[in-house]
């Protein structure tokens, strides 16, 4: 049963706010701002079901007036997305800029390079909700060549507008599709790499874990999804690692030059943590250990912000259990294992 809801006589399951609502179309309809606790996966059923404004209005999902526009045998509170005809998700303000998210690709280019080669077939590369300009596909494609000439990126998008606007640009390798986080792909292909970046950051944070799982059912042996966030020149990114087991990582990448402290990567944050910074929960502590650090490194400014940040890395590395090196960390670069920021329950 869907857990108790603030609204009297509703259930979690039968309220919903306008936002939810314009996300499906029902730009006409009035909901009562009180109604703020209805899953989008609960909300899909009620898509298929043509409900009348007038009647949705008058009635929760519950009643049997609703229960005459469902088909026989349909529950109110499906476990799971009824259909995958429609694309999952919602469509952002698609904001975007060229070489803005060259910090994640010459990660997934970098240690992440082995998944791209260990795939028998031409691995698939997806740039999840790429924007408004098709220009960080475009991008990628250019990147992951030198890793594996018969890369596939797939653009994949929710605004056809945005679709039908990159096209021109598809050349061998590089396609573009509608779609959102049931990442449609021709044949049941499974993709190798999905990046979704500046995504999630748009949505509440109770529908990260459900876009995850979608995409999660979606990826190779070996896949991983790539969930970040970054600023709108690319200087300060940070980005979740999910494979099929569930989250495995958290990487920090952060321009050098004129850095005051590395928590500056705060605002930055992927969803799934954005709003976990805060006094007791782990994430805090490991940014502020990291202001700590560097400001302990202060006098290795001497010799440029590159030398202060490795010290500032070093030392944190006794207390936290990070999963790289030098060799990334002379980018500005860190990586965490999740188990020690995941937040708290």
């Amino acid at each position: 049963m869907p857990p108790a809801s603030p609204v009297p006589g509703c259930s979690s399951g039968e309220v919903c706010t306008l936002i939810m609502a314009t996300r499906f179309g029902w730009t006409d309809i009035g909901i009562p701002s009180s109604c703020k606790t209805c899953s989008v996966f609960r909300l899909l059923v009620l898509t298929t079901t043509h409900l009348p404004a007038e009647v949705f209005r008058r009635e929760p999902p519950c009643s049997p007036v609703v229960a005459e526009y469902l088909e026989p045998g349909r529950s109110a509170y499906p476990a799971r997305v009824p259909s995958r005809q429609r694309p999952v998700g919602t469509v952002t303000r698609g904001t975007t800029n060229p070489n803005r998210l060259r910090r994640c690709d010459r990660w997934i280019a970098g240690p992440q390079a082995w998944r791209l080669r260990r795939s028998v077939q031409p691995p698939v590369v997806v740039d999840l909700g790429y924007g408004a300009s098709p220009i960080t596909a475009v991008e990628l494609h250019d990147r992951l060549r030198a890793v594996r000439e018969d890369v596939q990126v797939v653009g994949i998008e929710i605004e056809p507008a945005r679709v039908a606007a990159a096209r021109p640009l598809e050349r061998d390798g590089l396609s573009f599709r509608l779609g959102g986080f049931e990442v449609p792909l021709d044949g049941g292909v499974r993709p190798t790499v999905v990046r979704a970046f500046n995504v999630l950051r748009q949505y509440a944070e109770d529908e990260v874990a459900g876009a995850w799982s979608l995409v999660q059912e979606r990826l190779a042996p070996d896949g991983l999804l790539v969930d970040g966030t970054c600023d709108e020149i690319g200087r300060r990114a940070a980005w979740v690692a999910v494979d099929a087991s569930g989250p495995v990582s958290l990487t920090v990448s952060l321009r050098m030059g004129g850095l005051e402290r590395p928590s500056a990567v705060a605002e930055r944050l992927p969803k799934a943590l954005i709003h976990r910074n805060v006094p007791g929960e782990p994430v805090h502590a490991f940014l502020t250990d990291l202001d700590r650090a560097w400001a302990r490194s202060a006098p290795r400014s001497s010799w440029g912000a590159r030398q202060r940040f490795l010290s500032t890395v070093a030392e944190v590395r006794e207390r936290w259990p990070l999963l790289d090196g030098p060799s990334r960390w002379r980018l500005g670069e860190l990586t965490v294992d999740w188990a020690a920021v995941a937040p708290t329950a």
